[in-house]
């Protein structure tokens, strides 16, 4: 019971309990709400609304004598067509208190016989009810509608000095919740954006005597949101670079997506869309490089570049398939091709910490690469070759003649100064080469 009613209740006890002299006071009840009649003059009647079912009869009233006193009752029903009251049942018990239920709706006139004389008390009963339906009669891949029905009866009453029929306000209020949350406070409403999980939704139906009826249907989801992350392979660069080829693994965290219906677009080099677009006349032919459908795919790019990755979810329903596309916020950026080198190298040194033991001609995002190492007179100490670099540390970690451990026919080199050529072929189609000296030292 909301507060606004309850002060009105007490205004209403509190009134009935001072002013007994007053006829209609000495007829109480336990309804729902009490309301004043709105005759067009005199005194007013009060209005008892109960709430319950359709067809059941929870009308009652109470009549009291004043004072406690010892008296009898008599019954009396309004009949609309005689405009007159007829007899409904008498009381004749000597009890202070006289009490008529299973009431249908309508005027009640009690007369009141005791030591202190007669009273007549005049009262309206109404049985209200309330009664709802609701259903989802249309629902596609953007929205559904919630659409509900009820029915509630008339509350008409008549003016006793006139005759004429009065009809109550009721005050009808709707609301469509979802768990706490208002949806809506229309009877029929649309719904965009509509939940991906199978969600109850509850119709309330209410009137200002404080009938309530509430009733659920549940929206069956046949939409998805399709979204992923996806995860690096930790960068071993010294310029904290994402180094080709490069193997990404993507994790599907899309919402009621169908297994083994997701569509992943990788979209080629943003540059090299640029470029054919401009070859073109501004018209790109076709800028996916590959399609996936594996539900959380790992994809190796080959090349260096900027590349975009979209999402399709989709989920079927008997009717109608669902889809949802989801973009990266930003690119996955492939670093371009480059080819360093030490210029101290110092195998063998006894300093405990092992830096230097190789010289190693560092590639980064190459494709081929060939690398020869010469003595001062030009001689050719080592040779590493390869058409098919599978990333700088994974190379060197994996093929020892990758670096130089700088020994010439299993005999430890003499120190001074060595000169290397590098070249290849970068994974952004780039050529790269670099030249050099670098000392070797060895400790004592």
């Amino acid at each position: 019971m909301n507060r606004l009613k309850l002060v009105g209740r007490l205004f209403f006890f509190i009134w009935i309990t001072f002013l007994p002299a007053i006829g209609f006071a000495q007829i109480t009840s336990g309804a729902d709400e009490v309301v004043p009649t709105a005759y067009s003059s005199g005194n007013q009647d009060f209005i008892h609304v109960f709430c319950g079912a359709k067809g059941e009869k929870n009308a009652s009233l109470t009549a009291n004598t004043l004072n406690g006193e010892s008296g009898s009752f008599e019954w009396l029903k309004y009949n609309a067509a005689s405009n007159s009251f007829v007899f409904l049942s008498s009381d004749l018990s000597g009890s202070s208190t006289s009490v008529i239920s299973n009431l249908e709706d309508g005027c009640y006139r009690v007369k009141v016989t005791a030591a202190s004389g007669e009273k007549t008390y005049t009262a309206w009963v109404f049985n209200n009810y309330i009664e709802a339906t609701a259903e989802i009669p249309e629902l596609d891949c953007y929205s559904f509608t919630l659409k509900g029905t009820f029915d509630t009866p008339k509350l008409i009453y008549t003016d006793l000095l006139t005759g004429q029929s009065l009809e109550m306000n009721k005050g009808i209020q709707v609301r469509w919740l979802n768990g706490e949350a208002v949806v809506s406070r229309v009877v029929t409403s649309e719904v965009f954006d509509p939940p991906t999980k199978d969600t109850d939704f509850t119709f309330e139906v209410t009137d200002k005597f404080g009938c309530v009826v509430e009733t659920d249907v549940q929206y069956l989801s046949i939409v998805t949101k399709a979204s992923f992350e996806f995860s690096l392979p930790d960068k071993k660069s010294d310029r904290n670079l994402n180094e080709a080829p490069l193997t990404v693994t993507f994790t599907n965290t899309s919402e009621n997506g169908d297994a083994g219906k997701y569509e992943w677009f990788i979209f080629k080099d943003l540059d090299e869309i640029k470029r054919e677009s401009e070859a073109n006349n501004g018209v790109v032919k076709d800028s996916i490089l590959v399609v996936l459908y594996d539900d959380n795919p790992a994809y190796t790019f080959e090349e260096t570049g900027s590349y975009m990755v979209k999402l399709v979810s989709k989920h079927l329903s008997e009717f109608t398939t669902c889809t949802d596309t989801f973009y990266m916020s930003d690119y996955i950026v492939i670093d371009e091709s480059f080819i360093d080198a030490p210029n101290v190298f110092t195998p063998g040194n006894e300093d405990g910490q092992n830096l230097n033991e190789t010289f190693a001609v560092k590639f980064f995002s190459m494709k081929t690469v060939k690398i020869t190492i010469f003595n001062r007179w030009g001689k050719i100490l080592h040779v590493y070759e390869n058409n098919n670099v599978q990333g700088f540390y994974n190379t060197a970690s994996s093929v020892p003649e990758s670096v130089w451990d700088g020994k010439v026919g299993g005999r430890l080199a003499t120190p001074g100064v060595y000169y290397y050529v590098a070249e290849g072929m970068g994974r952004d189609g780039k050529k790269r080469s670099a030249n050099g000296f670098f000392h070797l030292f060895r400790g004592k």
